[in-house]
C-alpha cells in the first residue's frame, strides 16, 4: 500500500521538457517548487544565443510552468539563480526586474562551474498559491 504524499506534479508544453528524472514543478500544499529552467526554446530545444536572450527565455519558461500550476511569476516568493559568469549579474538583474513587480522575490545568486547544455544561467523558484 502506498501512502498519499499530497504531492502533485505540473507540466507545461510551453516550457522545455525535463532533461532528467524530475518534474517541471511539484506542489506540496499551496507551495509549488519549480525546477531550474535553462534558456531553452520549448519547441526546438535549442539554447537561446547570449545571456540576455537566455535570461528572457528562462523567465518565459518559469512563467509557463507557474501558469500550469495555477499561478504566475508574481506569486514567486524565492528564486535561486545560477550563473556561469557572475559578470552577468547586472544584466540578469535588469531583465529580471522587467518580469516581476515589487515586492520582488527573495533571491540567492551563485556562480557555478558549469550548467547543463553549457547554459549561461539556470533559475529555480518557489511559488506560493495562497
Amino acid at each position: 500500500m502506498t501512502a498519499d504524499t499530497g504531492k502533485k506534479a505540473f507540466h507545461s508544453a510551453q516550457a522545455p521538457a525535463a532533461l532528467g528524472p524530475y518534474s517541471q514543478a511539484v506542489a506540496a500544499g499551496q507551495t509549488v517548487y519549480l525546477s531550474g529552467q535553462l534558456g531553452l526554446d520549448p519547441a526546438s530545444g535549442v539554447l537561446a544565443a547570449g545571456i540576455e536572450a537566455q535570461t528572457h527565455q528562462v523567465f518565459r519558461n518559469l512563467q509557463a510552468v507557474a501558469r500550469a500550476a495555477g499561478g504566475d511569476l508574481n506569486g514567486i516568493v524565492k528564486l535561486t539563480i545560477l550563473l556561469a559568469d557572475l559578470n552577468d549579474f547586472a544584466s540578469v538583474n535588469e531583465i529580471m526586474a522587467s518580469y516581476f513587480t515589487p515586492p520582488y522575490p527573495a533571491r540567492a545568486t551563485y556562480q557555478v562551474a558549469a550548467l547543463p547544455k553549457a547554459a549561461a544561467l539556470e533559475v529555480e523558484a518557489v511559488l506560493f498559491l495562497g
